[in-house]
């Protein structure tokens, strides 16, 4: 950075620099922020995650001056990280916007190549080819020829992902390869087998807790598992529940409140009879 504190006169005009001057003037030893200058790749990384979950619900709300400040939040994640980045001299921003756009080309050769792909799902086959094919390489270029021979279908799905995207990714990529079935029948019964596991668990009354968790893990993936079949995102439908037992449950604490009552004075047959009601209103 230039000497001397920076003003808003000083910042470039052009939006782009002028984000990226801005983030480095914050991460400035001098002159910036401290809070923003303690900051490491771990300690933001939280925020990266929650602001695209930001970005995802004003779509969800499709509330387009939200999106657009969302959009802002996730960008300027971005250019945080690529800032620590570029004082370790590690990438910097105009590093991670190359890699993205040579990405982008060599996954799209119907478009920047003669490539003739004609469907959504045959461009899905061949983005998943080519993803395949670059974890191959990157195994290559990280080792030896055993860690090519040991990269695996289920390579580069990001543990941090929520646990229902990443069993619904976990088990596309097995579908690739053949380890799936073909109808949608044995994916129920497999639920109802999991089930059943854990309803022999519960019913054996030790409750042990570990042992519980990992059968209700099972159904929870096996669940997961059927929405992939049907193509509904578990995401998705979760949020949609959500927010309709959100709508519901705030009805009959409205009822309730109406009587001046609180659910906690209600018996669950009270409640119960308000949840019917809540299901009638529109």
């Amino acid at each position: 950075m230039t000497s001397g504190k920076p003003t808003p006169e000083s910042l470039p005009k052009e939006p782009l620099p002028r984000l990226l001057a801005v983030m480095a003037w914050l991460r400035d030893r001098q002159h910036g922020c401290p809070w923003d200058i303690d900051q490491t790749f771990r300690s933001i990384a939280p925020y990266t995650i929650e602001e695209a979950y930001e970005v995802a619900d004003a779509i969800e709300r499709d509330d387009l001056p939200a999106l657009k400040e969302e959009l802002g939040d996730l960008l300027l994640q971005v250019v945080y990280h690529s800032q620590i980045a570029s004082e370790a001299q590690v990438f910097g921003f105009d590093d991670v916007a190359a890699a993205i756009a040579d990405k982008m080309v060599d996954r799209h050769p119907h478009v920047f190549g003669d490539l003739d792909i004609k469907t959504a799902d045959a461009q899905t086959v061949s983005w998943e080819a080519r993803k395949a094919a670059e974890r191959a390489a990157k195994a290559v270029s990280d080792g030896s020829a055993a860690a090519e021979a040991s990269a695996g279908a289920l390579d580069g799905v990001a543990r941090a992902l929520p646990a229902l995207m990443r069993a619904e990714k976990i088990q596309k990529r097995a579908a690739r390869v053949g380890f799936d079935w073909g109808t949608i029948g044995p994916v129920i019964d497999k639920i109802e087998e999991e089930l059943a596991e854990l309803r022999a668990e519960l019913e054996a009354g030790k409750l042990e807790q570990a042992k519980v968790a990992d059968e209700l893990g099972d159904v929870l993936f096996a669940v997961a598992n059927l929405a992939r079949h049907c193509k509904v995102d578990p995401e998705v439908a979760l949020r949609a529940t959500n927010d309709k037992f959100e709508k519901r449950f705030r009805y009959i604490e409205r009822r309730l409140g109406e009587a001046g009552r609180k659910p906690a004075e209600a018996s669950l047959e009270e409640m119960e009879a308000l949840w019917q009601e809540a299901k009638t209103q529109a």
